[in-house]
């Protein structure tokens, strides 16, 4: 089939505006389709002030893309007969639990795969992430994640259920998750250039893109890697478009590349099987009515396709991976700016033009609704920066001071240092952030890392003492703010 005529004439021009719209340093991209690697590219620097060019082996985190290969390698467990899905992590860790007794009687392998336990989308991950808590420490806290939803009714998207899933594939085989994904799909796949472990990739890999993100100030700022091993399954992976070329070429031919087996289509096929319904209310933007979720994938309509998709979001990267089986269509695409939407919109677009959709410009019709986001964001933070120093703290500074407890999270210390605030993270050796007093009870919190975000917060006093403080971060991080208590 001859390429469409957006990929042949459009598609460079369309990236190159993209990244100078969306402010995004660099950008790699694969295209497969009928077998045949018809795009493999890279776009832009992978570090603004160093100017390499991005190429198709630069590396990237594809955070929660890693989600497929775990849902692989269990649904590759399933079909060899070492486990059922069905299985209830009790089976494997008999003192796990979650926050109600039924649920943890009951919850499986596939509860967890599914995103199915009950908790909020990001529930539990300011905890979790780039903390120093173990793996064993992370699904030993999963107990007070306390559900506002229904178990195996509702969709509430979960890193550490993704882990737990996971943890299960050493308790069967001996062999850790990251050494099982390695030796049974991405080494025989060919995918030289994949890292499972990323802890410190950055020292032990040249070619790797700085993270960067826009969040809070609308311009770039570099970002530390992410250290997230502890929740390897959900989210560790590491890997370059000509690598991901290689997993689309296996998802492309029923578990094979260049003719060879690397998976049965048995294990290929669970993952794809939807099993829970994420929406079915149709989209007033893209040709889609239904969406569920598999085995680490996304699963939708699209222009009268079906279509399999999953995003990763790391401090400082976005990505995704994308295939149509009935179109043997396969995309990816890899960024270093996490604050944008073009990585996504620029898979529509491809879809869009190989699927037969009428041309629109989807980064031109989402741009303006983001910058403007964007700058009232902006515009907030400089208000409340105007009013730094206006008031004065309703008691002086030594009574905020001392420890806070969550029951989750564990404790904060927060201490004085000049005029200011300082709050240290017990679980999280690297983050810091101050408390500035404006007026009206209102405090300015400021991460010392930017990913984290910058807020306003009150103290909880009764009679004259400190009772709480709610901290919040990013949403990018979790949704909810926690309520420390001080002790």
């Amino acid at each position: 089939m001859a390429q469409p005529t957006f990929i042949k004439d459009s598609l460079d021009k369309y990236i190159q505006k993209g990244l100078s719209d969306w402010q995004v340093p660099g950008l790699a991209i694969v295209i497969v389709k009928d077998g045949k690697t018809v795009v493999l590219k890279g776009y832009g620097v992978k570090d603004i002030n160093k100017q390499d060019a991005v190429d198709p082996q630069t590396l990237f985190f594809i955070a929660s893309n890693s989600k497929l290969f775990t849902g692989t390698a269990l649904a590759h467990l399933e079909t060899l007969k070492r486990l059922s899905l069905n299985d209830p992590i009790t089976k494997y860790f008999p003192d796990y639990q979650l926050y109600d007794a039924t649920a943890t009687k009951l919850v499986s392998i596939r509860d967890m795969l599914l995103h199915r336990i009950g908790t909020k989308t990001f529930q539990g991950d300011f905890t979790f992430w780039n903390t120093n808590l173990s793996s064993g420490e992370i699904m030993q806290r999963m107990r007070y994640l306390k559900p506002s939803q229904v178990f195996r009714q509702d969709y509430g998207y979960c890193n550490s259920c993704y882990l737990t899933a996971g943890s299960v594939v050493q308790s069967v085989t001996g062999q850790s998750w990251f050494d099982f994904v390695r030796d049974s799909i991405t080494m025989p796949a060919g995918m030289t250039n994949t890292f499972i472990s990323s802890n410190g990739i950055e020292q032990r890999q040249k070619n790797i893109a700085t993270p960067y993100t826009t969040s809070f100030t609308n311009t770039l700022q570099p970002v530390p890697y992410d250290r997230w091993d502890n929740l390897g399954p959900a989210a560790s992976i590491v890997s370059s478009v000509s690598d991901l070329a290689k997993w689309l070429q296996v998802q492309l031919d029923s578990g094979r590349i260049n003719g060879k087996r690397i998976l049965p289509w048995a294990s290929i096929q669970k993952t794809r099987d939807v099993g829970i319904i994420t929406s079915s209310r149709k989209s007033s933007v893209f040709p889609m009515h239904f969406r569920g979720y598999g085995l680490g994938l996304n699963v939708a309509d699209y222009n009268g396709r079906q279509i399999f998709w999953h995003t990763g979001g790391a401090a400082g990267m976005v990505s995704n991976v994308c295939f149509v089986p009935e179109e043997k269509l396969g995309i990816a695409i890899l960024t270093n700016n996490d604050n944008q939407n073009f990585f996504e919109l620029l898979r529509y677009q491809i879809l869009d033009a190989y699927l037969g959709v009428p041309y629109v410009n989807r980064s031109a019709q989402q741009l303006s609704g983001f910058n403007r986001a964007m700058a009232d964001q902006v515009n907030e933070i400089n208000g409340w920066k105007a009013r730094l120093g206006k008031g004065t703290p309703a008691l002086p500074l030594e009574a905020y001071t001392g420890t806070y407890q969550h029951e989750l999270y564990g404790q904060i210390d927060i201490s004085k240092q000049n005029n200011q605030l300082f709050i240290r993270f017990k679980t999280h050796p690297d983050l810091t952030a101050t408390l500035d007093y404006l007026d009206k009870d209102e405090w300015l919190l400021r991460y010392n890392n930017i990913e984290y975000g910058i807020f306003t917060i009150k103290f909880v006093i009764k009679e004259q003492k400190v009772m709480s403080v709610d901290i919040r971060a990013n949403d990018f991080v979790e949704y909810d703010a926690y309520t420390f208590i001080k002790q």
